[in-house]
């Protein structure tokens, strides 16, 4: 059987419990177990043993090397069933000082934000297959900046997302 999904990442951070308290408040991750230095969390609407594993090195150490000079992990995303859903994030992002952008890619909407070590993260909704037009295929080409409030008019701020359906390409 060929690979379904990715199941969870883990992430090198200065203090553990710093990242924890980040992660929950601005995404609504639980921590599910924890030993001296690692915690593990799980997304509220995840059936995961857990997500995100963030591993303690202290804080003494340096930023991330990974970037647009040097090879690396860009960012991870995570996906939400709604436009209303993704609006909420981006408000608690922008509450926080982490949201650093937010790009309309036609089928994706999405946000991206830095976590208290610097590392980014994305958070996106995906439109759902049945409302996929030619239009909204051919818009893969080009990023535009991400307007929630013509979106949630165009698709509905309760529309649940394209959740595990696959796109064309």
């Amino acid at each position: 059987m060929p690979v379904q999904r990715l199941n969870h990442a883990v992430l090198f951070v200065r203090d553990v419990e710093r990242s924890v308290a980040f992660y929950r408040e601005a995404l609504g991750f639980r921590a599910v177990m924890g030993m001296p230095g690692a915690v593990f969390l799980q997304a509220s609407g995840s059936t995961n043993d857990h997500d995100l594993g963030l591993f303690e090195i202290g804080a003494q150490a340096g930023p991330s090397g990974a970037g647009r000079s040097t090879v690396g992990l860009y960012h991870l995303a995570w996906e939400v069933d709604t436009l209303q859903e993704l609006e909420r994030i981006a408000l608690k992002l922008s509450e926080l000082n982490a949201l650093v952008g937010a790009s309309d890619h036609s089928t994706t909407k999405a946000l991206y934000a830095k976590d208290p070590d610097g590392l980014e993260f994305e958070v996106s909704w995906l439109v759902p297959a049945d409302l996929l037009t030619e239009e909204v295929l051919d818009g893969r080409s080009g990023i535009k900046p991400l307007d929630i409030a013509s979106e949630k008019e165009r698709y509905g701020a309760e529309t649940r997302g394209g959740l595990g359906v696959s796109i064309p390409v």
